[in-house]
């Protein structure tokens, strides 16, 4: 019994970990983009996980980034076990998986496979795009709270923690933005503005508008990749269940295009 519990608890901790892994183009976790097929706490706590991209072609990079986020998820288990990630169906599963099994690292086999060298780079335009996407979800919130662009923009960490969002994607983005701002600017006290440009640049109440906008194209560029990824993987393979109400990338599109008003009889 105390076996079976100690199991699931393990396993419980497995998807929290790699839930905690995210497509680094989308912003979303590889869990709920369906790229875990399997992952599985073995009888003797070794770890094996089953990786598998939507398209054959996928960029080595991306495939890279989440891969070593996979790894990094796997060392943070509590019981340290031995592990094993194996990637399907994708060119590069072949030399990928060889490398793997003869203890090579995702570093070192993806270096000699990616595109772009400059892989750092790579990763903080990601990081960049995260951030806009998550402090553009909680700017729309506060303005639909009520508040003035400038009681939003003189926000501090300590009423930005006191906020309380109804359920909805403000309430998702709002932990998912402090973790980007404190990751980009650890120096941040707890009287200084929350909502700074990625860059750090103060936002004029009179400038915020325009600045939403600009946030909006990189939100809809990044949901639009997520329905095609999303579309590409269902369509690749039939057997994975399609989750009620999701909607699919042609929703998506309709959902954008402007309804034509009906032609005067």
């Amino acid at each position: 019994m105390a076996t079976a519990s100690v199991s699931g608890s393990r396993e419980k901790e497995l998807w929290r970990r790699l839930g905690e892994v995210n497509d680094p183009e989308l912003d979303e976790a590889i869990t709920e983009m369906g790229f875990v097929e399997r992952a599985e706490v073995k009888g003797d706590g070794n770890v094996e996980v089953d990786f598998r991209l939507p398209t054959y072609w996928c960029s080595p990079n991306f495939a890279f980034l989440m891969l070593d986020g996979v790894r990094k998820a796997l060392d943070q288990l509590s019981w340290s076990p031995a592990y094993r990630v194996k990637l399907h169906d994708h060119m590069f599963a072949e030399e990928v998986n060889r490398g793997i099994e003869v203890g090579r690292t995702f570093g070192d086999i993806f270096a000699e496979l990616a595109e772009d060298k400059d892989i750092d780079t790579l990763r903080e335009t990601f990081s960049m795009k995260a951030f806009k996407r998550r402090q553009e979800a909680v700017l729309r919130g506060l303005r639909e709270h009520g508040l003035t662009d400038h009681e939003i923009l003189g926000t501090d960490l300590t009423a930005y923690d006191a906020v309380r969002f109804a359920p909805g994607e403000a309430a998702v983005q709002k932990p998912r933005y402090r973790a980007a701002l404190l990751e980009r600017f650890p120096e941040r006290q707890a009287g200084d503005p929350v909502f700074v440009t990625w860059e750090g640049r103060q936002i004029a109440p009179a400038a915020l508008s325009a600045y939403l906008a600009e946030l909006r194209g990189v939100r809809v560029n990044m949901e639009f990749n997520g329905a095609l990824c999303r579309g590409l993987k269902q369509t690749r393979y039939k057997e994975l269940d399609v989750v009620d109400g999701e909607p699919t990338l042609v929703d998506f599109i309709m959902d954008r295009v402007p309804a034509r008003s009906a032609p005067a009889v």
